[in-house]
């Protein structure tokens, strides 16, 4: 199965993109896993938050495929303890022969059509994080998941 990172946005922080590079290079050990950066959206200081949230979640509908198990990275979403991560990481890979794609919204957030479309939310933690943060705390989280599925010693169990 693979795993991709879909994003609204291209990552334009110098230090966003080498952390992430570390952990993708990293991952690849364990899985086929691809970043998917969506373009910004242009002229969006004359859209509502309501409009950029739906042509957002037009170009995230049209990144999907119709096996694509989709998880949406949202603070309403589930929580999860590291190995309780791995667990779902590694039951949702069981029932699925699509890609598993976990999905970074827009500042405004994901909308109603996105939402479901959705086959779950997780939350990485109850604060905000800016979207470029979110890329390297997920992928560690991710990458994480994977070390533990595979057996690697996790100092925290």
């Amino acid at each position: 199965m693979n795993v991709t990172l879909l994003t609204v946005g291209k990552t334009d922080v110098p230090w966003v993109s080498e952390g992430m590079e570390v952990y993708i290079s990293r991952l690849k050990h364990y899985v086929p896993f691809a970043v998917k950066e969506l373009p910004h959206l242009k002229g969006v200081s004359a859209l509502t938050p309501a409009e950029v949230k739906s042509r957002e979640g037009e170009m995230i509908l049209k990144s999907l495929k119709p096996s694509d198990q989709v998880i949406l990275l949202d603070e309403k979403g589930r929580s999860f303890r590291s190995v309780e991560f791995a667990s779902f990481i590694e039951g949702k890979m069981a029932r699925s022969s699509g890609a598993l794609v976990f999905v970074v919204g827009g500042a405004y957030g994901f909308s109603d059509e996105v939402r479901s479309r959705a086959d779950g939310m997780i939350s990485l933690s109850p604060m905000t994080f800016s979207h470029q943060m979110v890329r390297v705390i997920f992928l560690e989280q991710i990458y994480r998941a994977f070390t533990i599925l595979n057996g690697h010693p996790y100092h925290n169990e």
